[in-house]
């Protein structure tokens, strides 16, 4: 099996969802964004619709794809160091990632795998706009 950057996705493949720890650019632990849930969660996502990961907190992953949707995923027991090293991967014979699928969390230094938890059902969202304060 090889690894994959999640958008290049294919059934069958290991992915990762790509990001690096203390990245500037990453949200702190505790900046979920708030979100409105917008229609019926859904069990399962297609893989080739996933164009990004976001991963929020040890606890919430954000999928956006095709056409600019987010579905959160709610983790229900938290995974331990995904919200710090912001990678995770998964393994699936599926042309879908579903609720019972697993996740493992991925470490880049030393490169390793670490906890893996299993997923929920993903809930579309409209995240909040954030306000820039002066």
């Amino acid at each position: 099996m090889t690894l994959r950057p999640i958008a290049l996705a294919t059934a069958g493949a290991t992915l990762i969802a790509l990001g690096a720890p203390g990245d500037a650019r990453a949200p702190a632990r505790d900046s979920v964004p708030a979100a409105t849930p917008a229609g019926r969660p859904q069990s399962c996502i297609p893989i080739q619709s996933i164009r990004e990961s976001l991963v929020r907190s040890d606890s919430v992953i954000d999928f956006r794809t095709n056409g600019n949707r987010i579905y959160r995923v709610t983790l229900p027991k938290g995974c331990p160091g995904l919200g710090f090293e912001r990678r995770f991967s998964y393994a699936t014979s599926l042309s879908q990632l579903c609720a019972q699928d697993i996740i493992t969390v991925f470490s880049q230094s030393p490169p390793m795998r670490g906890a893996s938890c299993g997923l929920a059902p993903f809930q579309p969202v409209t995240l909040e706009k954030r306000v820039a304060h002066r």
